[in-house]
């Protein structure tokens, strides 16, 4: 997939400027949602329509100087979609305030789903009447910004995915369940490794699951719609539309039958599934016992029934359900209520009957705050039918519920390399000890990549030299300030804060030269670097200092600036700077600006060096012979006699121990200051969004 540079600002800004307009007009967000999504569809099915079209013209044949004309087929092959001129965007974006725009997307609508039977009635048409034509103007404008329109790769299905999100949060549709969190549902598909065949989701919600199923085959260069066959299960009409938009918007196809699946089994796939996929609402009291006590994909029975006929907690009929539609090479993974993998009574009976088919393989423990629609904590089951031997009476448990990345002062998630780490676990139970090596191996040459960065890299703007630029920008800044300096006796109350600086410029200036003498030497180092477990710890631990000096560096940068900033406070505040013809204020700002923002992108860019360095030092300290071991507070193989002596409980954090707590010096003052950084910006925002609420009820009242 290309990477956009700073894709997660893009996104922010388009969500910001949608929902303004959807806060600016009569609509609730459940109104919203679907044409705004609909729209999505059209942009990202633009983007890949005109990516294909640039391919396929290149190499239509030609037969007496006609060169044959597109048709759908040649779309269809390269998982696009073809799209007439009226459906195409930029079309509906060249409309004029006088065209009657509504009825412009629904004739794109139509004229989609006219070309394509799977999508006939799915996408939103009539929802467009009710957004007047100003609104849906600024909405088309909004999705089509500049520096998305020569973009490749699958930056619209992120956007896509992005929106799903916020609206999610915001509980506009379906109380947002809907949308199983990326990180989860991406880290189950890398878990089961779904190469090829069946996948299965019951509970399918917006089809994140084939999605990120989909992702892992491109990743291995091959097509997912040769590989995979797609079944999926909802009860929502307006949910399943949703799952066939994020299906074809990403090129894919699948078989999404309505239907509630306690009762209903419409695809008739128990034993015939390589992969189930799900996350099915937690904890439903209300399934009607009796409906479901003879169905065939209770193969352990019912797991308790209450004095009103329902079985008292659904949990394990789902459980059930995702065991029996397994294939006798089948693997399964799943989100469960935190509460199912220790209940006790009658689900106590059926997990114990589970654990000793042998086919549990791995339960992972993930802390509260992951859903959008629910805080509390959950696990995630993974199921092997095909388990080797020497594991059948074990049960890998992780607990990750002290990994996680805050997004919002509510909401966390994994961070790719967080993602990979917890990975990596799975690869060395399985015995992938090279990809486990790979990537240790992976993070210290991208820690080399980023240290070479802070002196040249690339961004959205063209070439960029993150470290020499800071250096530069404040020279320009001395240099402004000079003149009025000129103008003082050594004496005067600037002085201090000028030591200070002129002190602290050469200083660093030789520490960034040792710095990137040290990049250059690891970086030569690593040609002849042998990608043995042992070798591999000696170059984590060698590259140790390189990530200390960066760290230092961004120390430094942040000093300088304050030293800058200090000595301009001094000039202003007690040198009477202002009132001096030789103070060229307009010029000293200009350049204090400059030096900031030159200061945040080398800070940045100096992160990234030490973050890497400690992805590849959390692996080789934790398993430091590339085996699985023992780790406490985070993984262990426990074996089914301890299981059974535990209540047949499966959760991890009664069995890996607790972590030893870690010193002081270890703490991360940057990831602390993150974390608070993105509270304040969470809170900032709610209350901007609480002061524009209250205003417009106010207006409302007339007051």
């Amino acid at each position: 997939m290309a990477q956009l540079e700073h894709i997660e600002a893009i996104e922010k800004r388009l969500w910001n400027a949608a929902d303004t307009l959807r806060a600016n007009s009569n609509y609730a967000s459940n109104e919203y949602f679907l044409p705004v999504m609909g729209l999505i569809f059209l942009r990202h099915a633009y983007s890949r329509f005109l990516t294909v079209k640039e391919n396929v013209e290149a190499n239509l044949p030609t037969r007496g100087g006609k060169t044959r004309v597109l048709t759908k087929e040649d779309f269809s092959q390269k998982s696009a979609i073809f799209l007439q001129p009226k459906a195409q965007f930029d079309h509906l974006v060249s409309l004029t305030d006088s065209d009657d725009r509504a009825r412009a997307i629904i004739e794109a609508m139509e004229s989609i789903e006219g070309d394509y039977a799977s999508l006939r009635g799915v996408l939103p048409k009539s929802e467009y009447q009710e957004l007047n034509n100003g609104v849906l103007g600024q909405l088309l404008r909004t999705l089509n910004p500049d520096e998305l329109k020569h973009v490749s790769g699958d930056v619209f299905g992120r956007i896509y995915e992005y929106f799903l999100t916020q609206f999610a949060d915001q509980k506009a549709h379906d109380a947002g369940e809907f949308f199983t969190p990326v990180s989860l549902v991406s880290f189950i598909a890398n878990v089961l490794e779904p190469e090829g065949g069946t996948v299965l989701d019951p509970a399918c919600g917006s089809g994140g699951m084939f999605v990120q199923s989909a992702r892992f085959v491109e990743r291995k260069n091959e097509n997912p719609v040769d590989k995979l066959t797609f079944y999926g299960m909802e009860k929502n009409a307006t949910t399943i539309r949703l799952a066939k938009m994020n299906l074809a918007v990403h090129g894919l196809e699948g078989d999404i039958q309505k239907a509630i699946t306690y009762y209903e089994d419409p695809h008739e796939l128990p034993g015939k599934a390589d992969f189930v996929m799900a996350n099915p609402p937690f904890n439903v009291d209300e399934i009607d016992a009796d409906k479901v006590k003879k169905d065939p994909r209770l193969p352990f029975g019912l797991p308790g029934v209450n004095q009103k006929g329902k079985v008292s907690n659904g949990n394990y009929v789902w459980i059930s359900y995702f065991y029996s539609y397994l294939n006798e090479h089948g693997r399964a993974g799943f989100v469960m209520s935190s509460q199912a993998s220790s209940a006790g009574h009658a689900e106590a009976g059926v997990r114990q009957k589970l654990i000793e088919t042998g086919d549990v393989d791995i339960m992972v423990a993930i802390r509260s705050n992951f859903f959008y629609t629910r805080s509390v904590p959950c696990e995630l089951w993974f199921l092997n039918r095909d388990k080797p031997d020497e594991y059948r009476d074990a049960v890998l448990m992780i607990d990750a519920r002290n990994i996680y990345r805050k997004v919002t002062r509510k909401i966390y998630d994994f961070s790719p390399e967080q993602e990979q780490n917890l990975l990596a676990i799975v690869w060395l139970y399985r015995g992938r000890t090279d990809r486990y090596l790979n990537l240790v191996a992976g993070y210290c040459r991208r820690m080399l990549d980023e240290g070479e960065g802070c002196f040249t890299a690339r961004n959205g703007d063209g070439e960029i030299e993150p470290l020499p630029s800071f250096i530069t920008s404040l020279d320009a800044l001395r240099e402004a300030v000079r003149p009025f300096l000129s103008t003082l006796p050594g004496d005067a109350p600037h002085a201090g804060a000028l030591k200070e600086l002129e002190d602290a410029m050469p200083a660093f200036k030789g520490d960034v030269e040792r710095f990137q003498k040290a990049v250059s030497g690891q970086r030569t180092a690593w040609h002849g670097q042998k990608t043995t477990n042992g070798e591999l710890k000696k170059a984590v631990d060698r590259l140790a200092p390189l990530a200390e000096c960066s760290r230092d560096l961004i120390k430094q940068s942040d000093l300088l600036y304050k030293l800058a900033c200090r000595l301009i406070e001094t000039c202003e505040n007690e040198c009477n700077a202002r009132n001096s013809d030789a103070w060229v204020g307009r010029e000293i700002t200009r350049a204090r600006k400059a030096a900031d923002e030159a200061r945040q992108v080398a800070v940045e860019q100096l992160k990234q060096v030490r973050y890497f360095w400690r992805q590849a030092h959390w692996l080789t300290e934790r398993f430091p012979e590339a085996k699985l071991c023992d780790v406490a507070g985070l993984v262990r193989l426990v074996d089914r006699t301890e299981i059974e002596a535990n209540d047949w409980s499966l959760t991890p954090g009664r069995y890996v121990g607790v972590a030893p707590e870690e010193e002081d010096e270890n703490f991360d003052f940057e990831e602390a200051l993150r974390e608070i950084h993105v509270e304040l910006e969470d809170l900032n925002t709610e209350a901007v969004r609480l002061a524009a609420t209250i205003k417009k009820n106010f207006e409302e009242l007339g007051i």
